[in-house]
C-alpha cells in the first residue's frame, strides 16, 4: 500500500492555487473533465511529489460548509516563523501562531485547516509570535 494524495474541494480554483503557492506547493498535474463539470489539480512540495494534495473544483457552485469535519493537512517546513510571516504579509490569518516555535495553523480559502510543523527541533520562542493570540478556529 502507498499513500497517494489527500483531496479537498475548493470553491475558487485560482484563489486556492494562490494560497497553496504561498505555502510553497507547486502544481504537478491538472485534468479537466467537461463531462463531469470539474477540474482536478494536484499539488506537491518541491522535491517531494510522493505526498500530493488534490484540489477538486466543481464548476457548478456548492456550499461545502466550514470543512471542520475534514481535520487538517500537515506540512513540515524549514522555518515556521518565516513562512507564517510570508502568509501574514499576504493577508492570511494565522489562526494558531507558532508561539512555541514548533506549530502553527492557518486555513485555506476553503476553510481547510493547514498545520505547519517546524522540521527538526522547535525554534526558540520569539516575538511577535510568542505573545500573539489565537484567531478564530482551525
Amino acid at each position: 500500500m502507498k499513500y497517494l494524495h489527500t483531496m479537498v474541494r475548493v470553491r475558487d480554483l485560482q484563489e486556492s492555487l494562490d494560497f497553496y503557492a504561498l505555502l510553497g506547493l507547486r502544481e504537478v498535474r491538472r485534468s479537466e473533465h467537461p463531462e463531469g463539470r470539474y477540474t482536478l489539480v494536484f499539488l506537491a512540495a518541491p522535491g517531494d511529489e510522493s505526498a500530493q494534495l488534490e484540489l477538486t473544483y466543481n464548476w457548478d457552485p456548492e456550499d461545502y460548509g466550514t470543512a471542520r469535519n475534514f481535520g487538517h493537512v500537515a506540512y513540515a517546513v524549514e522555518d515556521v516563523y518565516a513562512l507564517c510571516q510570508r502568509l501574514l504579509d499576504a493577508g492570511v490569518t494565522i489562526n494558531r501562531p507558532p508561539r512555541d516555535g514548533r506549530m502553527a495553523f492557518v486555513r485555506s480559502p476553503d476553510l481547510i485547516s493547514i498545520e505547519l510543523l517546524q522540521a527538526g527541533p522547535a525554534l526558540p520562542a520569539m516575538e511577535p509570535w510568542a505573545s500573539m493570540p489565537n484567531t478564530g478556529v482551525w
